[in-house]
C-alpha cells in the first residue's frame, strides 16, 4: 500500500492524475484485471541530468492483450537539438523536434493516459527519469505511479537472462529479449516500435509466467517498483 499526503496542485489535469494516484495500489491486484500503459522514450542522449526527450509512444496492455486504438505518439519541440551520436541511432532529425508538440502539451496529455496504472518499459528506469523532470519542470510534480522493467522481468523468467549474484550484470537489451522469446524485431530505436515490441514481450512473459504458476497472476509475481518520493 503506497499514499501520498501534499497538498493537490492547483492545475486541474495535475490535480485529477495526483488525485487518481492518492489511492491505494494493491500489489494483490490479478494482472488480467489490472490496464497496464506501456511507453518509450527517445531522447538528445544518455545523461539523466541534462539529456531532453525527443519522442513518447504509449500503448495499453489490458487482459493480456495490447489494445491498438490506445495507441498514442508524440514528437516534442526541443529547438536546441544538436546532431550528436543518439540522433545517429534514433534518426529523430533538429528539423522534425522543431516541428513537434511542446513538451508541456505532451506531458499534460499523457497524465490522463498514465493514471494510477502500472507503468511499463524495458530499461524503463531511464525514461521514468526523464519524464519526471519534465513533469517536476512543467507541473511542479513528480510520477506516481508504480512501474515494471521487462529486462527485470526477463532476468526473472528467462535462464538466459537469470541473474548471476555479480554487481555488475547487465540486464539484457530489448533485442536479446526479443531473440530469446522469438519476436521479430521491427522499428527498432524508434518511439513506437520500441514500444510495441515491449508490450509483445510483456505480453509473452506473463503469459509463460501464468502457464509456469498455474494460476491467474497477481502484480506481486512482478517485479514492480513502487515511485520513488
Amino acid at each position: 500500500m503506497f499514499r501520498f499526503f501534499q497538498s493537490p496542485p492547483s492545475d486541474p489535469v495535475v490535480a485529477e492524475y495526483w488525485k487518481g494516484c492518492r489511492k491505494s495500489f494493491s500489489r494483490r491486484a490479478k494482472v488480467e484485471d489490472s490496464h497496464l500503459v506501456v511507453l518509450d522514450a527517445e531522447t538528445t542522449g544518455l545523461d539523466r541530468a541534462k539529456d531532453q526527450l525527443l519522442s513518447l509512444a504509449t500503448v495499453a496492455v489490458d487482459r493480456g492483450e495490447m489494445v491498438i486504438g490506445s495507441f498514442r505518439e508524440w514528437t516534442i519541440y526541443q529547438p536546441e537539438t544538436e546532431w550528436n551520436q543518439a540522433i545517429e541511432v534514433h534518426g529523430i532529425l533538429p528539423s522534425k523536434t522543431a516541428e513537434g508538440r511542446p513538451e508541456s502539451e505532451v506531458i499534460r496529455e499523457c497524465l490522463p493516459l498514465f493514471g494510477s496504472h502500472l507503468l511499463v518499459g524495458h530499461h524503463i528506469g531511464f525514461d521514468l527519469c526523464l519524464l519526471n523532470r519534465a513533469m517536476r519542470e512543467h507541473c511542479g510534480v513528480k510520477l506516481r505511479n508504480w512501474s515494471l522493467d521487462t529486462a527485470h522481468l526477463a532476468m526473472q523468467e528467462l535462464t538466459a537472462f537469470r541473474r548471476t549474484g555479480y554487481s555488475n550484470q547487465r540486464p539484457p537489451s530489448l533485442e536479446e529479449v526479443c531473440m530469446q522469446l522469438g519476436i521479430e524485431v521491427v522499428d527498432r530505436h524508434t518511439a513506437a516500435g520500441d514500444t510495441f515490441l515491449t508490450a509483445q514481450i510483456l505480453i509473452v512473459l506473463c503469459a509463460d509466467l501464468r502457464s509456469r504458476l498455474r494460476r491467474p497472476l497477481r502484480l506481486s509475481d512482478l517485479p514492480i517498483r513502487r515511485p520513488r518520493r
